[in-house]
């Protein structure tokens, strides 16, 4: 008899399914058992190695169907998967949390359905398909939508979405707390805490097919609530040993076993015969955390070459929260120095109202070169200065943090405008060549109702004024800082009373598709129409920002941007007394009884003790070393303020005097009843000041 072609390929398929097919589990021996002669399981070839392998390969099946195995159908559907019978046309498999999958192709097999991109496979089977190349098709895809990721939120959110159902029907992610930054050394134990969870809801876990025979299945518990929030790894226990191991294990190996209830809880129960698998989480140099990938009982265990993507998805994620945290330690130090390099808060003296804004170049640059001050000076008196230092990087901040100390210095010591912008040139010229910036700095006196104005290169300041016109003031342009060899020219103009002073860097008027002086014209005229708004009555401060701040469109975002908006409301001459006194030993006698004049005139006689005391302590020290006339001058604001100044360079300082000195307890009374005091260097001497609260029915 002529054995048929076939026979001896039918036998040893016979033997190698004798050999390969594990033995079937309880509750499915009869499903095993009938299955029929049709039903083929054809070996094909491993899964490509992939990095961080290092065991044996195991072979990966796939499940393939000849013509005529219709019988096989509800053994699939047992599976959660969805084969028509033969002939029957084609339907797409819904799955969850993804596109849809064709359930049939053209040699029979399952095959993803086009549109997905992102590797998501259907719910009832393994990772887009069972074979190696699908499965690599996965991964790549899952790999790809956790590194889009850039915070820390966004790449967890990537694995578990990449995952579930795909890979698995519920994902535990544990990250350790606090997480390491780069090459610290963290100090104390290592605690995992559970930073995000995600499973298939419930009405989505059902059968395909309600008419389907299928086994009943426990469901998924409510991982959420059932695992344990936080974990501190035993040192030499049975999850350190794991996580030390860093390859992904099966939750049914003797390791996982002890390595799970120490991580989510004694009370979670996990499915067990390869359904779970614990992966660590590495990053560059340390376990950073864990993940935990679950499968339902009714869908296929996990395989070997499952372990292979676990490894690969935990690898992306670890090094994805690496570059997370660096990344969050990047824009930690970015807003720490902008925090630290522009004014928290603006002063708020007399006479002037000051608001501000600050706007970086983009999100990625959080902080560039442009600042903004104000600085008090003696006699009420307010130093405004903006600044833009060349380019908007962490070195421009630097930079920028250094000229802003130096004005901040200067301007302590009363110097002009124009001699401040000088020492800043010398300044950057010290920083480097290549140190280039440009500056106005501006001081408003309140009393005169003046201000000084030098420019170093910057665009010109706009002044509001109270009736709406705007004008650009002509101020000389100058140099920018860091050219050298320059000069500096110094203006004087009028501030009236209910003006507006506007002061800001280059970011706002100039962009890809607008010149300087067409934003500067722009700016001009959004500040009348603002104005407008309001009438007679100057625009409020803070709206007003807003405002110029609209006139930015999607394209003008090129640079940094600064504002500094200054109202002028000065001080009426009636509030203040100023006198010229000779330096004699009867000065302080004159002073006490000018004074004690002066707050009669204001009704503030209830002062009139404690303020002849503390001048007379003041004026006895100035006149004790000056050479020329001194200075007595009072203001009445919201607070008495006394400003005496003498031409001795040298600042008093508190002391505690002892019993057998016969002075320094002067400045010592001034501390115990003045509000506040100081005392100033000026180029032509120094200031010494007290301020003392007003009587209730006064303020």
């Amino acid at each position: 008899m002529t054995e048929h072609p076939n026979s001896h390929g039918r036998q040893r398929t016979a033997q190698v399914r004798q050999s390969a097919v594990p033995a079937p589990e309880p509750g499915r021996a009869r499903a095993v058992a009938d299955e029929p002669e049709g039903t083929r399981r054809a070996e094909t070839p491993a899964l490509d190695r992939l990095p961080g392998h290092d065991g044996p390969e195991p072979a990966l099946p796939r499940p393939a169907r000849e013509p005529g195995a219709a019988a096989s159908a509800p053994r699939a559907r047992a599976h959660g998967e969805a084969h028509p019978e033969p002939g029957a046309p084609r339907r797409a498999v819904p799955r969850p949390g993804g596109p849809e999958t064709a359930a049939d192709g053209p040699d029979g097999s399952e095959r993803p359905a086009s549109g997905g991109a992102d590797g998501d496979g259907g719910a009832g089977k393994g990772p887009a398909g069972t074979t190696g190349g699908e499965r690599l098709r996965f991964v790549g895809a899952a790999t790809r939508r956790i590194a889009r990721g850039i915070d820390l939120d966004e790449i967890v959110l990537g694995l578990c979405r990449a995952t579930v159902p795909t890979f698995a029907d519920a994902i535990l992610v544990y990250l350790r707390d606090p997480l390491p930054v780069g090459d610290e050394r963290p100090v104390g134990p290592v605690v995992l805490r559970l930073r995000r969870t995600d499973q298939l809801p419930e009405h989505v876990r059902g059968p395909e097919d309600p008419d389907a025979p299928q086994e009943r299945a426990e469901p998924l518990p409510d991982l959420a609530g059932a695992a344990a929030e936080r974990c501190e790894v035993r040192i030499g226990g049975p999850l350190a040993e794991v996580l030390r191991g860093v390859r992904p294990v099966f939750g049914d190996s003797s390791a996982a076993r002890a390595a799970l209830p120490e991580l989510l809880g004694d009370e979670q129960d996990v499915p067990d015969r390869q359904r779970t698998i614990l992966a660590p989480l590495r990053g560059r140099r340390r376990v950073i955390g864990a993940a935990v990938f679950i499968r339902r009982a009714d869908r296929p265990a996990f395989e070997g070459d499952d372990l292979l993507v676990a490894a690969q998805l935990a690898t992306h994620t670890a090094l994805g929260v690496d570059k997370a945290v660096l990344y969050g330690r990047e824009v930690y130090i970015a807003d720490e120095l902008q925090r630290t390099m522009l004014p928290d808060s603006l002063p708020q003296p007399t006479g002037v109202r000051l608001a501000s804004r600050y706007l970086p170049a983009a999100e990625t640059a959080r902080v560039g070169g442009d600042w903004y001050d104000a600085i008090p000076l003696p006699g009420n008196r307010v130093a405004l200065v903006v600044g833009d230092v060349m380019g908007h990087s962490m070195t421009s901040a630097a930079i920028m943090g250094q000229l802003r100390t130096t004005a901040q210095t200067l301007a302590g010591l009363d110097l002009p405008p124009a001699e401040v912008l000088h020492h800043l040139d010398e300044q950057a010229q010290r920083l480097g060549s290549d140190r280039m910036a440009t500056c106005l700095y501006a001081v408003y006196d309140p009393v005169a109702h003046r201000i000084v104005i030098a420019n170093a290169g910057h665009p010109p300041p706009i002044l509001l004024h109270r009736g709406g016109r705007a004008e650009v003031l002509r101020v000389p342009p100058g140099a920018p800082i860091g050219v050298g060899g320059v000069d500096f020219e110094a203006v004087e103009l009028d501030a009236p009373a209910g003006a507006t002073l506007l002061l800001y860097t280059d970011g706002l008027v100039e962009s890809r598709i607008r010149d300087v002086w067409t934003g500067i014209e722009q700016l001009r005229e959004r500040l009348i129409d603002t104005a407008r708004l309001t009438g007679p009555n100057p625009p409020p401060l803070e709206p007003l920002c807003d405002e110029v701040l609209g006139m930015l469109g999607p394209g003008d975002r090129d640079d940094d941007i600064a504002l500094l908006a200054a109202r002028f409301e000065g001080i009426a001459p009636s509030d203040v007394a100023y006198w010229f006194l000779d330096p004699r030993p009867q000065t302080a006698g004159q002073a006490r009884r000018l004074a004690r004049r002066a707050l009669t005139r204001w009704g503030l006689e209830e002062l009139t003790d404690s303020v002849e005391l503390l001048v007379s302590e003041v004026v006895t020290n100035a006149v004790r070393y000056a050479e020329r006339p001194v200075t007595l001058r009072l203001l009445r604001t919201d607070v008495l303020r006394c400003e005496v100044g003498d031409d001795v360079p040298q600042l008093p300082r508190l002391r505690q005097a002892r019993p057998s000195d016969e002075g320094g307890r002067g400045l010592y009374l001034v501390n115990k009843l003045a509000r506040r005091w100081g005392a100033t260097r000026l180029s032509t001497g120094k200031v010494v000041w007290f301020e003392l609260a007003l009587p209730g029915h006064a303020r």
